[in-house]
């Protein structure tokens, strides 16, 4: 096999598959595409247990991470049991800070403990997952890629995403973030690279934009 070849692993955003990652184009003869699915938790798992369960499925030393929004968090989790070359997130957060004011104080608060997953796991409608103002119609996009209905991993990802316990951002994870995001607004974001227009779903409409950015990250 070729030496040059730089094997990419991607872990997609909460309840999302493999799917989300189809308009993601990268060289052939650079890169090597490779799809974490998410593993169901273990009841009352620890995010630490769980990172160290999800690293387990990456084969190759020296790879690239890259996750999408929640998968953004998990990734940076995953990282402490790897060896990488490099992390990347798009669409997520690098420290607790970096979440939304409604995402504090839901944390604060433990609203998210009244999101009744029970219900919704019965609709065809998974974007009221979505946490945010008006993401729903935001995120009709999102809909057919939202596939992962089992309500264990659905509230652990929940409470994990809104009690996520970094304090620091790690300065060497690359950050791709659009500025038109309403779930992680761009206000609350340090050191990151910006998408022009780019929403919580840019993965989706504008896959070349982040493709390029990823080509860019790896080029240097």
């Amino acid at each position: 096999m070729n030496q040059d070849i730089i094997h990419i692993y991607f872990v997609p955003g909460l309840a999302a598959g493999k799917e989300i990652f189809k308009n993601i184009r990268l060289p052939e003869e650079r890169f090597r595409m490779h799809i974490i699915e998410w593993l169901i938790p273990n009841r009352h798992e620890p995010m630490v247990v769980y990172a160290k369960r999800m690293a387990a499925q990456v084969k190759h030393n020296n790879a690239v991470l890259v996750g999408v929004s929640f998968g953004g968090v998990v990734v940076q989790e995953m990282a402490l049991h790897l060896d990488l070359q490099k992390v990347i997130i798009i669409s997520s957060v690098k420290a607790r800070k970096e979440l939304p004011r409604r995402l504090r104080i839901a944390r604060t608060t433990r609203a998210y403990k009244l999101i009744p997953t029970q219900l919704v796991l019965s609709s065809s409608d998974l974007t009221k997952f979505a946490v945010g103002p008006r993401s729903k119609k935001r995120l009709q996009l999102y809909q057919e890629f939202l596939h992962v209905r089992d309500k264990r991993y659905l509230d652990w990802a929940i409470k994990n995403m809104v009690c996520w316990r970094r304090r620091q951002p790690d300065k060497d994870v690359v950050h791709i973030h659009g500025n038109g995001d309403i779930i992680f607004p761009i206000k609350n974001i340090e050191n990151c690279m910006v998408i022009d227009g780019g929403t919580h779903i840019m993965l989706l409409n504008k896959g070349s934009k982040v493709s390029e950015k990823i080509i860019e990250v790896l080029a240097t």
